[in-house]
């Protein structure tokens, strides 16, 4: 056979010797890299917590500490804008570990003909969402790189919250026989992106679920609730999630595909464009973790709040086992749920 007519085998999939796109996007490749190249190279107790953010002991006081980097595209998008998502994500991942969000820092990497306008819009957007947290963002960073190699806007963020109760809320705290909360309806965030990115007019506009989960927590907190594990959704959707915490905790667990609420407007959106809502970003929505006992408490104190009003009782952990989970249809037929190689939608947040 010619050198010309070989059939070539390609590398097996996750095995990539550049980055690609999918290896930000939340799912197998993204979980690949932070297992086999982030993680050793990093290597240390607190990484180990794998959380949204890391607790430490500071002077007797437990401190959570979280960083994270926003690259959507647009920038502006109902619901929110850059600013808006990099300040509010942030103060979610503070939330996660039960912090009373503290501090802020930003770092902006602007293009050369950035509108100047546009600039002083974020800002304002930044500030409006710290302050209305009770926070402030109190340093950090600008860099201007050349026309054409920054896509406008990068945001960097990172916080500093302080944790002032005694639950380990964490994936390690999560307990068989668990229950699994949603705070909300899911895929708006990932929905209100495309969208607007592809000029899609749908009949009915979708605003991204862009918000600041912190003040619910604090009243779950307040009320005496006792939450074992949260995680905010985000890349991957609440699939992804519940996957990670799954295969981290060590614990197979279930989903209620009725109990799961998507509006009519991002589900006719998602059978349109072929996405799956349980795989659609989020920016306002959390899962929560909680005892079989703490269930009416909890939703009590979700249905008091806007951001909880549309939450449900979803799933429930199981034995320990592989990590697996399943998603229960309404004629009772389990699937087995599965992390895609990236993303359906990437440059979401």
């Amino acid at each position: 056979m010619s050198d010309d007519t070989r059939l070539i085998c390609p590398a097996p999939i996750g095995q990539y010797a550049q980055i690609v796109m999918a290896h930000g996007g939340g799912g197998r490749l993204m979980q690949q890299l932070l297992e086999r190249l982030v993680r050793p190279a990093f290597a240390n107790p607190h990484l180990d917590q794998r959380h949204d953010s890391a607790v430490l002991d500071v002077g007797g006081k437990r401190l959570a500490f979280t960083t994270d980097g926003y690259v959507v595209k647009p920038l502006f998008f109902p619901g929110g804008d850059i600013g808006k998502l990099a300040v509010c994500g942030t103060l979610n991942d503070l939330a996660m570990s039960g912090a009373k969000p503290l501090f802020l820092s930003a770092a902006l990497v602007i293009e050369e003909g950035f509108p100047v306008d546009d600039l002083a819009r974020v800002l304002a957007s930044m500030n409006a969402a710290a302050q209305a947290a009770g926070t402030a963002i109190v340093t950090g960073d600008t860099k201007v790189v050349e026309n054409g190699k920054g896509d406008g806007l990068y945001i960097a963020t990172s916080g500093i919250g302080l944790i002032e109760h005694d639950l380990q809320i964490a994936p390690a705290g999560i307990r068989e026989g668990d229950a699994i909360l949603l705070s909300g309806d899911i895929g708006r965030h990932g929905v209100a992106i495309i969208a607007e990115r592809e000029g899609l007019g749908f009949e009915t506009a979708v605003e991204s679920d862009c918000a600041d989960l912190s003040g619910l927590v604090m009243q779950l907190l307040a009320a005496g609730v006792e939450l074992h594990c949260l995680r905010d959704l985000t890349r991957g959707g609440l699939a992804a999630a519940v996957l990670e915490l799954a295969r981290d905790a060590g614990f197979d667990m279930e989903l209620n595909e009725d109990a799961i609420p998507v509006a009519t407007p991002v589900r006719g959106a998602c059978e349109i464009l072929g996405f799956d809502p349980l795989y659609v970003a989020n920016e306002g929505r959390m899962v929560l973790f909680v005892p079989a006992s703490a269930v009416g408490r909890a939703m009590d104190v979700l249905h008091a709040h806007p951001l909880g009003r549309d939450a449900s009782l979803i799933g429930r952990v199981g034995a320990a086992g592989e990590g697996r989970v399943g998603l229960r249809n309404p004629y009772g037929i389990v699937r087995v749920l599965d992390l895609p190689s990236g993303e359906q939608l990437p440059r979401i947040c």
